[in-house]
C-alpha cells in the first residue's frame, strides 16, 4: 500500500502550544468583559439539522454550508429520476440531513426556542466555538474558524446596541488595538433607500451588492445591481446616497432629507440617533467622534438582520472585518416563536489573532508552562524526586520529572526546547544533604536550595 503524505484540508490549521496560548489570551480577555456586561456562556452542537440552517443566510450563504452525508448507502433511497437529473440541489435533501454550523446566531435562536421555558427574558448569552464555511480560503479567511458571539434576546431596547459598541471598544482596546472603527448602519435605512428607488422587493439584492463596495468598487456594485434588476436611473439615485460624506450627525441629517417620504427609512435614522444618545449618556462621546462611523454602504448580506447592523475594522493592518452583527427581530419566528426580538455581535477571533500577531501585541509566554524540570539521573531516585514533584504541584507550580534516565544533554535540550526556565539536579549528594541544585537555564547560574526555598523561588 502506498504511503499517504499527511496534509491539512484547505482552510484549516493546526495550533502549536504557543499558538494556543495566544488564542486563549484572546478568549480570556473577552470573557470577563462579556460577563461584566451580564452575559452567560452556553455551547451548542458542532452540527445541526440541515433544515435548521438553510434559508437563514440568503442564497449565497446557503451555498457555503458544509453538508454532512447520511451514513450508510445514502444513494439507495434516492429516486431514480433525481439521480438522472444530475442536479445537486435536488439531490442534497435525499443524501444529507445534517450540516456543520455556519455561524453561532442561528443555533442560538434554535436554542432559545427549545429552552424558552427554562430561560428568563431578556436572555443574554455569549458563545465561543468554531464554525465552518465552504468559502475560498485566503488571508484572514478560513473554512474552519472561531466566533465569539454576544447576544440578547427578548429586549427591544436600543440600550443593547449602545452596550455592544462599549463592549467592542473596551475589548479591542484591551487587546492592544489603537486604531479601529465600529461601523454602524440600519437595515431600515437600506429598506428606505430601496423604497425611494422604487425597488422595495429587491432590498436583499441591493444590500448584497452594496455590501461588496469595498471589495469590487462602485463600478463592480453598479454592474451587479444591473444584473439584479436595477436600472441606470435607479443607480443614479443610489450613487450620491452611497457616497455620503461628513461626520455622523451630518450623514444622518442628509439622510433625513433623502428619506423624508419613507416611514421605515426615517425610523432607521431615529434608531441610530437613539443609540448615539445612549452612548452620550454613558459619557462616551469620544467614541462617537473617533471610533463609531455611520456607513450607509454597510449591509452585511444576511437576510435576518432587521435593525442596527455593526461591522468592525482595524486601520493598523490590511484585513477584512474583525467583527460584526446586528438586530434580528424575526429570527426565532422561523422556528415557531414569534415576536421575540434579538440583537448580537460577533468577534472574529481568527482575524483578531492575525492582527495581534502582525502588530506583535501578544504578551510574552505566560506562567502556565512548566517552570521546573527535575533531571532524571536514576529511576532509583524516584522515591526522593516524586514527593518533591508532588509538593511543587500542590503549591500550584507547574513541574515535571523527565520520564527516563537518559543522557543529561538530552534532558537539558528538552528543557531548552520547551522554554522551561529552571532545572533541578538531584544526585546522591543532594539526597543526603537535602540541599538541591537549582539551575537557571537562561543565566546558567546554579544554587543550592532546600525544598522550602525551591517553592518560595518558583511560587
Amino acid at each position: 500500500m502506498a504511503t499517504i503524505k499527511p496534509s491539512l484540508a484547505k482552510g484549516t490549521r493546526d495550533f502549536s502550544p504557543r499558538e494556543m496560548e495566544k488564542r486563549n489570551y484572546i478568549f480570556n480577555t473577552l470573557k470577563p468583559i462579556f460577563k461584566k456586561f451580564g452575559f452567560s456562556e452556553i455551547q451548542t452542537p458542532t452540527f445541526e439539522n440541515l433544515n435548521t440552517l438553510t434559508g437563514k443566510y440568503g442564497d449565497e450563504g446557503d451555498k457555503l454550508i458544509f453538508k454532512i452525508l447520511n451514513s450508510g448507502d445514502y444513494l439507495s433511497k434516492v429516486p431514480g429520476a433525481i439521480l438522472d437529473a444530475n442536479d445537486s440541489n435536488s439531490l442534497i435533501p435525499h443524501i444529507s440531513e445534517k450540516a456543520l454550523r455556519y455561524d453561532l446566531t442561528v443555533p442560538f435562536a434554535r436554542y432559545v426556542v427549545m429552552h424558552q421555558n427554562e430561560i428568563a427574558l431578556p436572555f443574554k448569552r455569549f458563545q465561543i466555538q468554531p464554525v465552518w464555511r465552504a468559502d475560498r480560503p485566503q488571508r484572514g479567511r478560513y473554512r474552519e474558524f472561531y466566533q465569539c458571539d454576544v447576544d440578547v434576546v427578548g429586549s427591544d431596547s436600543l440600550l443593547n446596541e449602545a452596550e455592544f459598541i462599549l463592549i467592542y471598544a473596551e475589548a479591542l482596546s484591551k487587546l492592544g488595538l489603537k486604531d479601529f472603527n465600529i461601523k454602524l448602519n440600519n437595515r431600515k435605512i437600506l429598506s428606505g433607500i430601496a423604497e425611494i428607488v422604487g425597488k422595495p422587493s429587491l432590498i436583499v439584492d441591493m444590500t448584497v451588492a452594496i455590501d461588496k463596495l469595498d471589495k469590487i468598487g462602485f463600478d463592480g456594485v453598479k454592474n451587479e445591481l444591473l444584473t439584479r434588476g436595477f436600472t441606470e436611473e435607479d443607480i443614479r439615485i443610489l450613487e450620491p446616497i452611497i457616497a455620503l460624506q461628513g461626520n455622523n450627525l451630518q450623514k444622518l441629517e442628509a439622510l433625513k432629507v433623502v428619506l423624508q417620504h419613507s416611514t421605515i427609512g426615517l425610523k432607521g435614522i431615529s434608531e441610530m440617533e437613539t443609540v448615539f444618545e445612549y452612548i452620550q449618556k454613558f459619557g462616551q462621546e469620544a467614541l462617537l467622534e473617533n471610533i463609531v462611523e455611520v456607513d450607509i454602504t454597510l449591509a452585511r448580506g444576511l437576510n435576518y438582520y432587521t435593525g442596527c447592523i455593526f461591522e468592525v475594522k482595524t486601520n493598523e493592518v490590511q484585513m477584512g472585518s474583525i467583527g460584526g452583527g446586528g438586530r434580528y427581530d424575526d429570527l426565532t419566528g422561523m422556528f415557531g416563536l414569534k415576536d421575540l426580538t434579538g440583537v448580537g455581535v460577533s468577534f472574529g477571533a481568527d482575524r483578531i489573532y492575525d492582527v495581534l500577531e502582525e502588530l506583535d501585541l501578544f504578551p510574552p509566554s505566560d506562567n502556565d508552562r512548566t517552570q521546573l524540570l527535575i533531571i532524571n539521573f536514576d529511576e532509583a531516585m524516584d522515591t526522593f524526586n516524586l514527593p518533591i514533584l508532588q509538593e511543587l504541584r500542590a503549591a500550584n507550580i507547574a513541574a515535571e520529572l523527565y520520564p527516563s534516565p537518559v543522557k543529561l544533554k538530552k534532558q537539558m535540550s528538552f528543557a531548552d526546547a520547551n522554554q522551561i526556565p529552571y532545572v533541578l539536579l538531584v544526585g546522591e549528594e543532594e539526597m543526603q544533604s537535602g540541599q538541591l541544585t537549582l539551575k537557571n537555564m537562561k543565566s546558567g547560574e546554579q544554587q543550592k536550595v532546600s525544598k522550602q526555598d525551591l517553592i518560595r523561588i518558583l511560587g
